[in-house]
């Protein structure tokens, strides 16, 4: 009987054991989190539907049209080259990474922007693109479509307002300057 015993706690103990090394990995999968990085805590990655995704470009400040301009399939580059490594740098500057899902596939999600400040009369002339992977925003920009245009995240851009000298009655001279007398 006292064999028995023994061989019966080193059963329970391997199996103590191995249940908790168990537990612990379950632990450790549910939470990772495989989910993107948002720009900032509060902002929705979600874009799973089209509600979604005009919700999330709307976080940012951005009207756009309820009908995306294109929807094509793209996948992620295994290795990138000069071009995708600057379009990441992009998407970092917004806490995304899409080397992340190198060799994935995603969808992209093009929308004309409405209200982009300078275009507001200028239909189509700018668009927002959202990388969207398993419902989640991974990645995206917002772009001109015009020659030399430019890219940028998702952050509506600050504008520039002119400022304007409340004294413009004298001219202003630097401590440099002197004045000849006449004599």
């Amino acid at each position: 009987m006292f064999v028995y015993s023994v061989k019966s706690s080193r059963l329970k103990l391997i199996a103590l054991i191995a249940f908790v090394v168990l537990a612990v990995a379950a632990m450790i999968f549910l939470a990772r989190d495989d989910t993107p990085a948002a720009s900032d805590g509060g902002i929705s990655l979600k874009a799973g539907n089209s509600s979604e995704r005009i919700a999330f470009l709307s976080q940012f400040g951005w009207e756009i049209s309820e009908d995306p301009v294109e929807v094509a399939e793209v996948i992620i580059p295994a290795e990138f080259d000069d071009a995708y490594e600057k379009y990441n740098d992009i998407q970092k500057k917004q806490n995304l990474d899409l080397s992340k899902y190198c060799g994935k596939r995603a969808k992209r999600w093009t929308y004309e922007i409405k209200n982009y400040p300078g275009y507001e009369n200028k239909k189509g002339f700018i668009q927002a693109n959202m990388l969207i992977y398993d419902g989640m925003v991974i990645g995206g920009d917002i772009c001109s479509v015009e020659l030399n245009g430019f890219m940028n995240g998702f952050d509506f851009p600050e504008i520039e307002v002119p400022t304007t000298s409340a004294d413009t009655s004298a001219p202003k001279t630097s401590p440099t300057q002197t004045t000849a007398k006449a004599g």
